[in-house]
């Protein structure tokens, strides 16, 4: 009996051995880079003009995304409509002060929340790094140093009006949940490190990553690997496959600095990218990519939509300021719906988050403004969502490309009103990425 037991377990070694050799799964690009290898990779095919266009209109179509959606943050789709009907342009922020929203009340139209405060915060990181070498424990470093910045703004404020507290307070908090996280990394300790980020925003798998993504992205424009790898060492905040969705954030962003993007080649990379082998995760697989055929799949249902569906177009009311026809207001709910099957219990989830990104650049075909509408009028987190898309389109298209009057007038908000200057934080960045060239 023992020797048959061995003889049927060997059999069935060689016959699951046959199986993973005929089946391997997708193989990535590259593998792991060795650490600091992938500082000194771009695409120096780009001018100086055109490096600085996409760098900027990175930034700045991340401002736009975020600006559209400061105003109905978290809102529900209905919530949306019935106050603003069809949001395709800016209004005036009328929500309460937050640390992770906008830090003044009723801002002009064109401010954002904190999607754009950390793009600043990271291309400051980026900033001080002269070797070009960016180091995940520098970057932990730098958090600490202007979490500690606030405080000391904090303690230093004077008199006896509450409103100068409030407003230190808030800049304050901003901080304070990704600094418990970073001054436990910087320590060392690696208890203290797995509790601090087990209790990071209530220990849920919330979209930490995808807030700064796009600018490591740029930091490596047209080497999606490279820029795969820097972010997924600097996603020290996320949870899960957080991580791997904030590195391909960075990744989608450095593709666009080509002229290559696509549909497919979105595809394409996502499958082919995965240096940390996602894709041989037991059981599950890559978890990104499957939101990225969820996304697929919502378009291809949407695209069947014809107009032999007469009884329900006719009772159909579009709603103020829609631009389309009753057909495409019909596909639009219809891909709504399917995205609310996919939604998850906190509207901050990395997850939901990316799904809806990518559900709104493939269903538009990567058009800027009609990706980043489709995304904040869906609701949820939608300036988050906007901001990552508005980022990746936006570097994709460049900034001279991007809707003038918009992205005149977050440029102005931001500098005169937020203290946020995109066009010197592209110059510095571009400059940064320009000096690390290799020499001809």
């Amino acid at each position: 009996m023992k020797n048959l037991l061995c003889f049927l377990a060997f059999i069935l070694l060689f016959s699951c051995e046959d199986k993973v050799a005929r089946n391997p799964g997708p193989k990535p690009v590259s593998a792991k880079l060795a650490a600091n290898d992938y500082w000194h990779y771009q695409d120096t095919s780009l001018t100086e003009t055109v490096l600085y266009d996409k760098v900027f209109g990175m930034l700045v179509g991340s401002a736009i995304g975020d600006a559209l959606g400061a105003p109905t943050e978290m809102w529900l789709r209905g919530q949306i409509e019935e106050e603003y009907g069809f949001v395709d342009s800016f209004d005036i922020v009328l929500r309460e002060p937050s640390a992770e929203g906008p830090w003044g009340r009723n801002l002009p139209a064109g401010a954002g929340t904190d999607d754009t405060r950390w793009k600043e915060l990271a291309i400051d990181y980026l900033l001080t790094q002269p070797n070009h070498v960016l180091s995940t424990n520098d970057f932990a470093e730098f958090v600490n140093e202007q979490y500690a910045i606030q405080l000391d703004d904090l303690k230093n404020t004077e008199g006896l009006e509450p409103e100068p507290y409030t407003a230190a307070i808030r800049r304050f908090e901003w901080l304070q949940e990704w600094a418990r996280v970073t001054r436990a990394y910087e320590s060392g300790d690696i208890d203290l490190y797995r509790d601090a980020l087990n209790r990071f925003y209530g220990g849920e798998m919330a979209c930490a990553g995808l807030l700064y993504a796009s600018a490591i992205g740029a930091y490596f424009p047209g080497k999606p690997e490279e820029a795969y790898t820097a972010m997924h060492d600097l996603a020290i905040f996320d949870l899960g496959y957080a991580r791997d969705i904030s590195a391909l954030g960075a990744a989608l962003t450095a593709l666009a600095f080509r002229d290559s993007l696509t549909n497919d080649s979105i595809r394409h990379h996502m499958i082919t990218i995965d240096p940390e082998g996602y894709f041989d995760a037991r059981l599950l697989s890559r978890l990104a990519y499957q939101q990225f055929q969820r996304a697929e799949r919502i378009v291809r249902l949407t695209d069947q939509i014809d107009t032999t569906l007469v009884a329900r177009l006719a009772a159909q009311e579009l709603p103020p300021d829609f631009r389309g026809d009753t057909i495409e207001y019909v596909r639009l709910q219809e891909a709504y719906r399917l995205l609310d099957e996919n939604a998850q219990d906190i509207p901050f989830h990395a997850g939901e988050i990316f799904l809806v990104s990518l559900t709104g650049m493939l269903y538009h075909r990567l058009d800027f403004s009609g990706a980043i509408e489709f995304i904040v009028n869906y609701g949820r987190d939608n300036d988050t969502s906007a901001a990552l898309v508005g980022a990746i389109l936006g570097a994709y298209h460049g900034a001279a490309a991007l809707p003038a009057e918009q992205r005149e007038l977050v440029v102005e908000v931001n500098r005169e009103v937020l203290n946020i200057d995109l066009e010197e934080l592209a110059r510095e960045l571009t400059e940064q990425i320009l000096a690390r060239r290799p020499s001809s």
